[in-house]
């Protein structure tokens, strides 16, 4: 399956629309009217001595037709005494949030956003705008991945995908809902700065693939149907290798060194007692990076939790 340059990029773009997916959605039956058919979960269950942690790989934006989650991850939820997510619920939630990121988007240095661009790329983004109706003077004072998220985002919007319906905030709230205590791995903080240091070559990349995906729907819907398939092997393949093979040092501060700081405290629950839900972007768990395989490797019994699955992991 070929994802085309989006691939490599998707990753950080979820990422940071996570920070934004702040409202519980209106569920409904399958789009079609058929019957509903949920998505095959990516979901494994690891064993300690009095404690066990259910991992499950979301996907940060989603549709309304997602839902409801598979007996599987229903049950993970009520077996739960706790739900650890990438963010606290209570930094999700923060009115200051969308400013922090604001402020981060925003150039300080008296440069514009043309003194980044060559002529083409230049001309590729006046043509966007003109196009999608969109004022490029309201434009020229953010940074590059600000400018390159924004119109990848636009672009799963168009498909019907929101971060409001993405799978972190359908479990925040309903974590609210029945009173479980929700903790996070990471501040927000951090995941603003991963998009804020990216190199300027980066950032050019980013705008760069946005703009020749703009329109091309079958990129983002192909990778929503592998992730709704639980098919792990793909997910991996076409995006984690493909991400790491081209941009090595992105994958590993936004993959690895992230993965290799949640351990320990994933640790810390299964040195514990009772069942902790962990819900985190799919590429966190997928391949020898991930941390399914990490936690295994650690002397764990880890195993693959899927009814509809014809064999596991």
């Amino acid at each position: 399956m070929n994802l085309g340059p989006l691939r490599c990029w998707l990753r950080p773009i979820l990422l940071c629309v996570a920070l934004w997916a702040l409202a519980l959605p209106s569920l409904a039956a399958g789009a079609d009217g058929g019957p509903y058919v949920p998505p095959v979960p990516l979901l494994w269950k690891v064993s300690g001595n009095h404690a066990q942690l259910y991992l499950l790989g979301s996907f940060h934006l989603l549709k309304a037709d997602d839902y409801p989650p598979s007996g599987d991850v229903q049950q993970a939820f009520e077996a739960a005494d706790r739900l650890v997510f990438e963010l606290s619920s209570q930094e999700a939630d923060s009115v200051q949030l969308g400013a922090r990121m604001q402020r981060a988007a925003r150039r300080t240095d008296g440069s514009t956003l043309r003194d980044d661009l060559d002529e083409a790329s230049w001309h590729k983004l006046e043509t966007y705008a003109r196009q999608n109706g969109v004022s490029l003077p309201a434009l020229k004072g953010l940074k590059l991945w600000s400018v390159g998220l924004n119109l990848s985002i636009a672009g799963m919007r168009d498909q019907g995908m929101q971060a409001d319906t993405g799978l972190d905030r359908y479990f925040m709230d309903l974590a609210a809902q029945r009173g479980k205590p929700v903790e996070g791995l990471e501040p927000a903080a951090a995941q603003i700065a991963l998009l804020d240091g990216m190199s300027l070559e980066e950032q050019r990349q980013l705008l760069a693939e946005s703009l020749d995906s703009a329109g091309d729907g079958e990129q983002v819907r192909r990778l929503h149907q592998a992730w709704r398939r639980g098919d792990a092997q793909t997910l991996w393949t076409d995006m984690a290798q493909d991400m790491r093979r081209h941009y090595p040092a992105l994958y590993r501060s936004i993959n690895i060194e992230r993965n290799d700081r949640w351990v320990p405290l994933l640790e810390r629950y299964l040195r514990g007692r009772g069942t902790t839900l962990v819900i985190v972007g799919a590429l966190h768990l997928l391949g020898s990076d991930g941390v399914v395989e990490k936690l295994r490797a650690r002397g764990y019994r880890v195993e693959r939790i899927c009814s509809a699955c014809i064999s596991t992991n």
